[in-house]
């Protein structure tokens, strides 16, 4: 994700985008998300490093690059896995984890991949999210082990001081992940997180309860940016919150 406040747009434009996003098949869809998100890229340069968690391809990481940035890619898909790493091979300061983080570490999760080249895969099972991308759904079904990120930290011999923001694309998780990063989430300047306030997958926790949790570690809104939303209403963002 790249990340430039200064550029947002209005309630029209956000309008206009979401009609036309409806229309376009989810690769697309990813693609347009991604340069919307190029209206932040100003706080990379804010920051010396990003630990990406839901990595995908690692269709940031010549943005990282433009910015020097050290990047940790954390990604669950072994397949997916194997194109991220062939991608990040001219980009020394990069380097990719194979890995599903969660609250716990050691814990089995169904995680369930989805067919719009697992851009849409998550631990849950869909909900909502079939009213907006009606042709999105789970083609296959593996078992992963978990991981805290402070455990990743630890056992990879990482230092947090390093990635001074954190970003989350893992399709409703995002709070187990947060919650499995402790104290560490201190260390950062700035997290961004894609959310919603309605129930894309089952059981995922919303936007408020994300909002709650960043709070406890003196988080606070910066930008949001809505790139899709509910017929019947609700939307997804993405939002960046900086650490005051």
């Amino acid at each position: 994700m790249e990340l430039n406040a200064n550029h947002f747009f209005g309630n029209f434009q956000i309008t206009f985008i979401t009609i036309v996003m409806k229309s376009i098949s989810s690769s697309a869809y990813k693609l347009i998300s991604n340069l919307f998100r190029t209206r932040m890229e100003k706080y990379l340069s804010h920051v010396n490093g990003v630990i990406h968690v839901g990595a995908n391809i690692g269709q940031e990481r010549e943005a990282y690059a433009r910015y020097d940035l050290n990047v940790l890619w954390i990604e669950p898909i072994p397949e997916i896995f194997e194109k991220l790493s062939n991608n990040i091979v001219p980009f020394p300061n990069q380097r990719a984890l194979n890995l599903l983080l969660t609250d716990m570490d050691d814990k089995e999760y169904p995680f369930f991949i989805s067919n719009n080249n697992g851009e849409s895969s998550s631990i849950y099972e869909l909900a909502e999210h079939k009213d907006v991308w009606p042709s999105i759904y789970y083609s296959s079904e593996i078992k992963l082990k978990s991981k805290t990120l402070s455990t990743v930290m630890i056992e990879q011999n990482l230092n947090i001081v390093d990635y001074e923001m954190l970003i989350l694309d893992t399709q409703g998780s995002e709070l187990l992940i947060l919650q499995g990063a402790g104290q560490l989430l201190s260390q950062f300047k700035y997290i961004l997180v894609e959310a919603s306030d309605f129930e894309p997958y089952k059981g995922a926790a919303p936007l408020k309860e994300i909002e709650q949790y960043l709070k406890r570690f003196n988080f606070r809104e910066l930008k949001r940016n809505a790139n899709s939303s509910h017929p019947n209403g609700g939307r997804y963002y993405d939002i960046l919150f900086c650490r005051v």
